[in-house]
């Protein structure tokens, strides 16, 4: 039986499962073979491919594993799954094709430095979220982490609060997880991690967190953190104020090579536990 045709200029997720069929085929790969390989059912490749299922992370990651892909879904999946409210969708756009990132978080890791499990903890202790909602939405964080997996990844710099890293978010085993990754992370190229001791927090950095993205084309733009919505913006007079604030709490950093050995010393509160 003859497939339906699909037109990828509807939608993100029209796009994705055409190009999943169009990479398939190309390697004369059936449905079935991508079913078995990625633990799912071969009706549900199908959907994906037909627009009428949300494709995940774990599945995506497997199927560009046995098409010996470079990433060509896998760029694809921020702009596929839910990735918060309205105000927030149009930020992984905007991160997906930034040539520098800055970010400052007082209170949690980064959202691209998370690991699962963190994001997950965190996601749970939204007041009546269910736990379908929590595991759609750290898929949908974690699918904007591909933005390193670019053939010119971004410039990456974070800066975070010591407290951070002693916060024990989800538990032993999860911030153990968590600290391990951010040790890994310190060895790409392209993302420097540096740590704000908490007896220096200048003040301005308790306002709360926020992300600078520079892109090729366009004005730079700012996410900004609060309690009840966040803010998209790229009005000048914003950007300028939030990037003065970046390099005022930065000032107060340990150096990038202590980075890790920061991290070390908080990941021995963690042992044993």
């Amino acid at each position: 039986m003859a497939t339906s045709e699909l037109d990828p200029a509807t939608s993100p997720l029209a796009l994705f499962g055409a190009e999943l069929r169009r990479l398939r085929e190309e390697r004369g790969v059936t449905q079935k073979a991508i079913a078995d390989y990625t633990h799912v059912s071969k009706s549900l490749v199908s959907q994906i491919e037909n627009a009428k299922r949300t494709p995940q992370w774990d599945f995506t990651e497997q199927a560009e594993r046995l098409l010996r892909l470079n990433g060509e879904l896998l760029r694809l999946l921020p702009l596929v799954i839910k990735s918060g409210p309205t105000w927030f969708q149009q930020w992984p756009k905007i991160e997906a094709v930034a040539h520098n990132l800055r970010t400052w978080q007082p209170l949690v890791v980064p959202g691209l430095l998370q690991t699962r499990d963190y994001a997950r903890a965190i996601l749970r202790g939204q007041p009546g979220i269910s736990q379908e909602r929590v595991d759609e939405a750290a898929e949908a964080r974690l699918a904007r982490q591909v933005v390193f997996d670019r053939p010119e990844p971004p410039m990456y710099a974070a800066v975070i609060d010591e407290g951070v890293l002693q916060r024990p978010i989800g538990g032993a085993e999860v911030m153990r997880e968590q600290l391990g990754h951010l040790s890994k992370l310190l060895a790409h190229p392209c993302i420097t991690l540096q740590i704000v001791p908490m007896a220096v927090v200048p003040t301005i950095g308790l306002l709360g967190g926020f992300v600078i993205a520079q892109q090729p084309q366009g004005p730079d733009t700012v996410y900004l953190d609060s309690a009840a919505d966040g803010e998209v913006t790229d009005r000048e007079d914003r950007v300028r104020t939030v990037s003065l604030r970046f390099d005022a709490i930065r000032s107060y950093a340990r150096p990038v090579n202590e980075t890790a050995d920061a991290i070390r010393e908080k990941m021995v509160m963690y042992e044993g536990s």
